[in-house]
């Protein structure tokens, strides 16, 4: 596995900033994806939620996916995973990559463990 680091971030989001600039002040130079303007496919959506051991459920903001018409009620694993890549805004951020292991960034110091 690479050991580049990946970042799935929004630059928009306060948590999202903070944990880049942790990354960075270790010298690393992360990949940075701006998921809402390149989202992750099915394939790789899954692969993450593989790495960070959770169902989807689990990195869904439920108020954007309120907004976006995701009910999570009624979907499925997978169903659910379609609705997360077609509205980005509803996947919870950041998520950090790095080879075979990955973590979410709340708290951004939650992402140290993987580095």
């Amino acid at each position: 596995m690479s050991d580049a680091v990946t970042i799935y971030h929004n630059p928009r989001c306060g948590k999202s900033r903070d944990t880049l600039k942790l990354i960075e002040d270790r010298g690393i130079v992360p990949v940075v994806v701006e998921y809402l303007k390149t989202p992750p496919s099915v394939a790789e959506l899954t692969r993450i939620l593989a790495l960070l051991g959770k169902r989807p459920a689990e990195i869904t903001r439920k108020k954007d996916a309120a907004e976006a018409g995701i009910d999570l009620a009624t979907l499925d694993d997978a169903a659910l995973i379609r609705a997360l890549v077609a509205h980005p805004i509803a996947i919870e951020r950041p998520i950090v990559v790095k080879g075979d292991r990955a973590a979410l960034g709340r708290p951004p110091e939650s992402v140290l463990a993987i580095l």
